[in-house]
């Protein structure tokens, strides 16, 4: 059980900087996911947390305690990789025990510590197999095993489902959600797939071109994006982007003009005055059909029909990407 906290993350690789000054709160107990963009960064920022590599400045603190300077095995985080690296010649209780017999644990606690890992992860069963014999999310949950028996303070997992076909991605993403509500621990995730992001995490890491954009519960970072690319990344379909001219503000309404259309918008003003550019965010899913002929004309030139919803791309306004989605 633990608490983490980031201050002032700075890390370079010769001249490109790759984190900017990453200053982060993780409380005890929380899922916390870190997202973004291929090469934004997160994979650094969690082997820097794990001690695997070295911040260029700033300070790594666990339950209080300064660890920027101590070595991995000291930190008391246990780390779940892509690949699995399983050892094929062995059991699957051997691989899980694996780290145990390195730490020369005593072979009565060694069996109890698997034995429970086996149990919650639901590989009791499976003890005897080789990796071979095992399904793709049976041999993820072998690594995960081996991370679970070292009773680690902090778990941190990178891209872990990746590998995996879609189907067991859904299921796993469940398996993880349920070890944590048994485990009660500290855990940080990676993943470029921002619907497994918004799924499993108690909060979530934004982060582009190795800044933090957001931190915040899934719903707020939906509903409630500081900035455009969050605004853009969280949710899918994408949400829609459209620029408007001849702005009016009249009261507590906002009425522009989208290509050949004028509409009134009940949205908050804020520092908004008559004669501004504006960009509106909308997302697909808060579109639906105009009885009236006031809406948004739109030119249709994809329908993709899934189960009760149907998503229909075309452009609307200007916007040569726009997205609607509808029952």
């Amino acid at each position: 059980m633990a608490t983490l906290k980031l201050e002032n993350i700075f890390k370079s690789f010769g001249e490109t900087e790759v984190l900017k000054d990453i200053n982060l709160s993780i409380d005890d107990k929380e899922f916390v996911v870190f997202v973004g963009p291929s090469g934004c960064g997160k994979t650094t920022l969690l082997r820097i947390i794990c001690g695997l590599e070295e911040a260029t400045s700033g300070k790594v603190f666990i339950d209080e305690e300064d660890v920027s300077n101590a070595q991995p095995v000291d930190r008391g985080i246990s780390m779940v990789f892509q690949s699995y690296a399983l050892y094929p010649h062995l059991s699957v209780f051997e691989n899980i025990a694996f780290p145990l017999r390195v730490a020369k644990i005593n072979e009565a606690e060694l069996k109890d510590r698997v034995d429970r890992a086996a149990e919650i992860l639901q590989l009791t069963d499976r003890l005897e197999f080789k990796p071979g014999q095992l399904s793709g999310g049976q041999r993820q949950r072998v690594a995960i095993g081996r991370s679970i028996v070292r009773n680690p303070r902090v778990f941190l997992f990178d891209e872990p489902l990746s590998n995996l076909d879609a189907a067991l991605r859904g299921d796993m993403r469940v398996e993880l959600a349920k070890l944590h509500q048994n485990l009660k621990t500290t855990m940080i995730y990676v993943t470029h797939d921002q619907i497994e992001a918004m799924t499993m995490a108690d909060k979530i890491v934004v982060l582009n071109d190795g800044v933090v954009q957001q931190f915040g519960a899934p719903m707020e970072l939906y509903h409630h994006p500081t900035t455009k690319f969050v605004a853009g990344f969280i949710g899918h379909p994408k949400m829609n982007f459209l620029k408007t001219t001849n702005t009016v503000v009249d009261g507590n309404e906002l009425k522009v003009n989208l290509g050949a259309e004028n509409i009134s918008l009940p949205v908050e003003i804020g520092q908004t005055k008559s004669g501004d550019m504006v960009e509106l965010g909308v997302r697909p899913e808060d579109l639906m059909f105009s009885s009236d002929n006031q809406g948004l004309s739109m030119n249709v030139e994809v329908v993709e029909h899934i189960g009760a919803t149907a998503i229909i791309y075309g452009s609307a306004a200007g916007n040569d990407d726009f997205c609607a989605v509808l029952p």
